[in-house]
């Protein structure tokens, strides 16, 4: 399902999907009706869209794809714990939700940066050097597991101070 929508200042057009009353979904780039599983896969090959409402504009590309996750996670294999979940809810309404927000799409930046990182090196590993990378004992996985930490850490830490100037205390 590739866009062959043209390219405005060398940039491919976002892709326009509509959603109608109905709850059926059109995608204008290919004149058809899509599915929900067919936004999913808009969003693993890395497609820039918007959903908007066919009546009012209204941009709802957020509600999908929490519909999305919602799927996902009845599906069998949950991402997200019961505690993990309340945990998250209870953010809402809280002062520190904006912050969170900030500090989830970071770390979650930062993990697929790594895995994109071990993807690209794991290329030339046969199936038993790959076991042996996986290993918690391999140095180099020890390696890069401590920088995702670190730079949480660090996340956390920025996130933190920012607060605290917002409240007008200092460290």
């Amino acid at each position: 399902m590739q866009s062959k929508k043209a390219t405005v200042a060398g940039k491919p057009a976002q892709r326009v999907i509509k959603k109608y009353p109905n709850r059926r979904l059109y995608d204008t780039d290919t004149s058809t009706y899509i599915t929900l599983a067919e936004v999913k896969q808009l969003v693993m090959d890395h497609e820039s869209f918007i959903v908007r409402d066919a009546k009012t504009g209204e941009d709802l590309t957020r509600s999908i794809l929490l519909q999305i996750i919602l799927e996902e996670e009845a599906g069998g294999a949950p991402m997200f714990s019961e505690a993990a979940l309340a945990n998250l809810i209870r953010f809402y309404g809280h002062a520190a939700q904006g912050f969170m927000g900030t500090y989830l799409e970071k770390n979650v930046q930062a993990f697929t940066d790594i895995q994109a990182k071990l993807a690209e090196q794991s290329k030339t590993l046969t199936p038993e050097m790959w076991a042996q990378f996986m290993s918690l004992q391999n140095p180099l996985m020890q390696g890069m597991m401590g920088n995702y930490v670190e730079q949480s850490k660090n996340i956390f830490d920025k996130m933190q101070e920012q607060m605290l100037g917002a409240l007008g205390i200092k460290r």
